[in-house]
């Protein structure tokens, strides 16, 4: 069946298409197109699902364009609903697809592993935790099954690298990378160093941001733990999302373009808004570490979306990793350690 395409027009040579993603609250994610000099580009591409990609090439279509003739596709992270269809894309125009490395990186690890490991890996990483043998049991059960498959093995490896600070090669445009570690490792913004096409009514503010999911106008987006099985580096993720939300302050963007709900404007007030946000979650974590806690009776007691219990089974798993990224946060600040001796490991508030 043909898909109605919803597209809009944001001017200057921008347009969004919503890509919609299967069974996810979200709904789609919007894929930006801009026009350059060699033809069009886009900004991310959608879920790999048949209706997306019909959707996609539907909304090329409204735009006055076609698949065929993409010229480039700029993946602003490498998650599934914005790098999925990449490789689609490529395989229908010629396109190349650029990715900041560090998601490239992620992209190679995840094509060439072993499934097997990874269960091992992600077993032990909950059981440390303080997963319950029940959540663990169906870990075990599909690693000894052989039923091993894991999201992300078809995903498409980049041919480009987006270097941060650098000019993209778009000729006719003037669009810089921005990188904003934090989401994923390489996650980065894309800012357009052009009038915005309403200045000449007085909007406020330098050019526009393609935001990925770095900056969005009503949610926060998931900041958990980069898994690598392969790499023992203590990091900070939720710290580098907090420092990444600062640089774009700084840009001052006249409007956000993010990949999904809705154009915004006023950035360094939402980037406001979600620095209060986590410190105030920081400091409710911190609250409820008078008792030692693990991470998995952390994440039972943080405020979700909905209830612990209605959380399913591989979103706990995000849940979990969420809630270590924040231990990871108040233990760099000062404000939490790890109790010695403990097993699984637990942590108290200081």
């Amino acid at each position: 069946m043909a898909q109605v395409a919803r597209v809009t027009e944001h001017g200057g040579g921008v347009w969004s298409i919503p890509v919609p993603i299967p069974d996810n609250p979200l709904g789609h994610t919007l894929v930006h197109l801009l026009d350059t000099d060699r033809g069009p580009v886009l900004i991310d591409t959608g879920w790999d699902d048949p209706t997306a990609w019909d959707t996609l090439t539907a909304g090329l279509a409204a735009c006055g364009t076609s698949v065929s003739d993409v010229h480039g596709v700029l993946v602003t992270h490498h998650h599934p609903d914005h790098h999925g269809l990449s490789g689609q894309v490529r395989e229908a125009s010629g396109a190349w697809i650029a990715m900041h490395a560090a998601d490239a990186q992620v992209v190679r690890r995840t094509r060439e592993a072993e499934p097997s490991r990874w269960l091992v890996y992600l077993e032990e990483k909950l059981s440390a935790a303080g997963a319950p043998e029940e959540h663990l049991a169906p870990l075990r059960a599909s690693r000894e099954s052989g039923r091993t498959g894991l999201p992300g093995q078809r995903a498409a490896l980049p041919d480009r690298e987006i270097v941060p600070g650098e000019l993209l090669d778009l000729p006719g445009r003037r669009l810089r990378a921005v990188w904003t570690p934090g989401h994923t490792p390489g996650h980065v913004c894309l800012h357009l160093e052009e009038a915005h096409p309403a200045a000449g009514e007085g909007m406020p503010g330098h050019g526009r941001l393609f935001s990925g999911d770095h900056l969005l106008p009503e949610i926060t987006p998931h900041i958990g733990l980069y898994e690598d099985p392969d790499d023992t580096t203590v990091i900070d993720p939720l710290g580098d999302y907090l420092d990444s939300l600062e640089r774009v302050a700084a840009l001052a963007p006249a409007e956000v373009l993010p990949a999904h709900q809705y154009a915004f404007t006023d950035a360094p007030a939402r980037v406001r808004a979600l620095l209060s946000h986590h410190e105030e979650r920081l400091a409710g974590l911190r609250a409820l570490l008078t008792t030692p806690l693990t991470p998995w009776q952390l994440a039972e007691s943080m405020e979700w979306n909905r209830p612990w219990e209605q959380i399913p089974y591989g979103s706990r798993n995000i849940a979990v990793s969420e809630a270590e990224a924040h231990l990871r946060r108040l233990v760099k600040l000062g404000r939490a350690e790890a109790v010695p001796g403990s097993d699984p490991v637990t942590y108290h508030a200081i």
